[in-house]
């Protein structure tokens, strides 16, 4: 009877394995269609907003004040800077010579970019133009003009930094705790994991 369980249980061990392996080789390919999926979706914004007569100009203009409004922590430009830094990161270990020469061809092009954030907020300002009305921007415009408004759009950046930090702690004792409690609910049904 013990080898019948324990045979039992090899197989229902096999199974689960089979089961995650298989899991694990299809994931890439799910990653990339959730991928190409979410692309697809932000390429077709662009047009979705080039064909919508219904947003008026002013409409606009009031999505991308909000924007304004809420870019306290400069999204444009930390962007920009951490791809100086990745790019120098990238080419000074295979050039450590070339490390002035990089600061200011980083530099340059750097200054390239200082005149496009515009471009980039019309974008978001028409992602929201989309998703709001332009009675409720006006609200959320009202709003974040008040003080507290003020202070919460100042204060997100940081508060953001906060949160993710904290999210990666629970998520790190997540991940344990999970993976604990699922081998105890294996061993209390005779399963070693």
């Amino acid at each position: 009877m013990e080898t019948a369980v324990s045979s039992s249980r090899g197989n229902k061990n096999q199974m689960g394995t089979k089961l995650m392996t298989s899991t694990f080789k299809r994931a890439p390919m799910l990653v990339a269609a959730l991928l190409s999926l979410i692309l697809s979706s932000f390429a077709a914004l662009p047009a979705l907003g080039q064909g919508a007569s219904e947003i008026s100009p002013e409409h606009l203009a009031l999505a991308r004040k909000y924007v304004d409004l809420t870019d306290t922590g400069g999204l444009y430009e930390a962007t920009i800077v951490q791809a100086g830094i990745n790019t120098y990161k990238q080419l000074l270990p295979q050039n450590p010579e070339i490390a002035e020469p990089l600061n200011s061809a980083i530099e340059k092009v750097i200054g390239t970019y200082k005149g496009r954030k515009g471009e980039l907020f019309d974008q978001f300002a028409r992602v929201y133009a989309l998703s709001f009305t332009q009675e409720e921007l006006q609200q959320i415009v009202d709003f974040y003009s008040t003080p507290t408004g003020i202070k919460l759009a100042k204060s997100n950046s940081a508060m953001s930094g906060t949160i993710n930090r904290i999210m990666d702690v629970f998520a790190g004792n997540l991940n344990t705790e999970f993976f604990t409690a699922v081998r105890a609910e294996l061993k209390a049904k005779g399963i070693d994991s």
